[in-house]
């Protein structure tokens, strides 16, 4: 009874991997998470990495010895692996090398909405996109297999609603790990311009054999339904089920066709549109096979979907939009009584130590009548949220520290960045490399809780005591570093501490330290049992 991130890590060990990949981000965070405490006694590696796009380039070393790979991220976390994922496409793999990328429709823990259906198709490889958590296994397990006769990376799309719901899967008989081999020349490996121009024709010529092998996948499948129905439906991951359920209350089975490898099958689709005038295409994410359907058909069609109106163009599906798609009326419900119930709105844990760290940088700053605070994405981004209102900016992993060099720049002081220690190693050590270089004045405040607290305290890359080293070597004067206890309910230490750095005219970096109060009471929890 799994997970779909649990159905992929487990056909990821039984299809044999020797290397599995990540930096943990909701929803795809629990395929590393089933596979790190079982490595050891599997005989392969899962290693937690600093970032996505080192995962990535590890798990393409482990493949170029023809050993079997595996990386995971969820959708925005691609963004940041592209420059090897785009390139891995192009040189020639050993062992198949799977990207498992987990979407997120409906933005329940990220930032925007991304469909990695679009990114596969622009690296130019298959992606498969299961149903079902049955599927999320038996798609991995055959995703090193195409990868491995393509050579090129595969990508296995899921969902937040795959990811995080349970269902029986069934096994199959695991295959040992390939037998290390380093079989490619030097060339085949090695992107000079001659080279690459070179693989990137041999992909391109490979583009055709990959279609076809996507056109006869069983994970496409073409239902051709009742004669005369009076539309057609095209269906993809999840939506399959959603349609499902639907059915029945239509008075007819529409003719369908379900994509579950990508490149889509144009031919099928063809083939689809013969069945009827209208079509309906259910998919979660972006409009991709519908905006693909009306470049494949001629005029005389009508496409509905989420361009047209007929589902919305965010959110996740639901069986009620689906419904309303079909032509469906609602379902009978009972209406819930209105109740005066208050906004719950995330906020941090109680006792955290960023709310401590948040009073203080509010209190530092009512000195100045001007300011701007730059945030970044973990725990600390309630900083936003009353009672706190102490932080203005999240955007992507490290760009605190690049969007306060920018507002230093355009001559705004004081300028203050947050960050945590696992963000800041992820992503801002290199804009920080940039405003040492440039003496922007602008003050880093590192908050050191010494985990991944808001996905599920795994471990930061580095411990908290590798960060002052750290940030020497990268310049900081150690007049302007200061590593500080935060101690509960005392802002006044740091605030003092703040508004001193805050009037400094060059960089000036503050490491906050206390541990997470969810690791604490886990570690509590681990020496009981112990």
């Amino acid at each position: 009874m799994l997970l779909g991130d649990e159905a992929v890590a487990l056909a990821a060990m039984h299809a044999g991997v020797s290397g599995a990949y990540a930096y943990p981000g909701t929803p795809s965070t629990e395929i590393l998470e089933y596979l790190v405490p079982r490595a050891a006694g599997g005989g392969f590696t899962a290693h937690w990495c600093a970032n996505e796009k080192t995962a990535y380039e590890q798990a393409l070393g482990m493949s170029m010895l023809g050993r079997r790979s595996l990386v995971a991220m969820k959708h925005v976390g691609l963004n940041v692996a592209m420059d090897p994922f785009v390139n891995s496409a192009l040189v020639a793999l050993g062992g198949g090398l799977v990207v498992a990328v987990a979407d997120d429709p409906g933005m329940h823990s990220s930032q925007n909405e991304q469909d990695t259906r679009i990114l596969a198709d622009f690296a130019r490889v298959p992606c498969l996109e299961p149903a079902d958590q049955q599927e999320a296994y038996d798609m991995t397990r055959e995703a090193f297999g195409l990868s491995e006769r393509f050579a090129v990376p595969v990508v296995l799309r899921l969902v937040t609603r795959l990811c995080h719901s349970r269902a029986v899967v069934v096994p199959r008989p695991p295959r040992p790990q390939n037998a290390m081999a380093k079989t490619a020349a030097p060339q085949d490996w090695t992107l000079l311009p001659h080279n690459a121009r070179r693989l990137w024709r041999a992909l391109l010529d490979r583009l055709p054999e990959i279609g076809r092998a996507a056109a006869d996948s069983a994970y496409n499948r073409f239902d051709a339904g009742d004669p005369g129905a009076p539309f057609a439906v095209l269906t993809s991951g999840i939506a399959r089920h959603y349609l499902a359920a639907e059915t029945a209350e239509l008075g007819f089975r529409p003719p369908q066709l379900h994509v579950g490898m990508y490149p889509a099958p144009d031919d099928a689709i063809r083939r689809l549109a013969d069945t009827a005038a209208r079509l309906l295409v259910i998919e979660e994410g972006h409009p991709f096979l519908e905006r693909r359907l009306r470049g494949v058909l001629p005029h005389g069609w009508e496409v509905r979907g989420k361009e047209s109106g007929a589902l919305p163009l965010d959110g996740e599906l639901t069986p009620d939009l689906v419904r309303a798609a079909l032509g469906l009326p609602s379902r009978p419900h009972l209406a819930a009584p209105a109740l005066p119930l208050p906004g719950r709105p995330p906020q941090l844990c109680k006792g955290c130590p960023h709310a401590d760290s948040y009073q203080a940088v509010r209190a530092a700053l009512a000195d100045f009548p001007e300011s701007v605070v730059t945030s970044d994405i973990g725990c600390y981004t309630l900083g936003a949220l009353p009672p706190y209102s102490a932080i203005e900016s999240c955007v992507c992993m490290g760009a605190s520290v690049g969007m306060a060099k920018g507002a230093a720049d355009a001559g705004l002081r004081p300028v203050l960045a947050v960050i945590g220690d696992s963000t800041f190693l992820h992503s801002g050590v290199t804009p920080l490399m940039d405003a040492v270089a440039a003496g922007t004045p602008m003050t880093l405040l590192i908050l050191d809780n010494g985990t991944v607290a808001m996905t599920g305290l795994q471990p930061t890359i580095l411990p908290g005591s590798r960060l002052e080293p750290l940030l020497l070597g990268l310049g900081v004067e150690p007049e302007h570093l200061h590593v500080v206890e935060v101690q509960p309910r005392r802002p006044e230490a740091l605030a003092g501490l703040l508004r001193a750095e805050l009037a400094h005219p060059g960089v000036s970096v503050i490491v906050a330290v206390r541990e997470c109060v969810e690791l604490a009471k886990a570690g509590r929890h681990r020496g009981d049992q112990a």
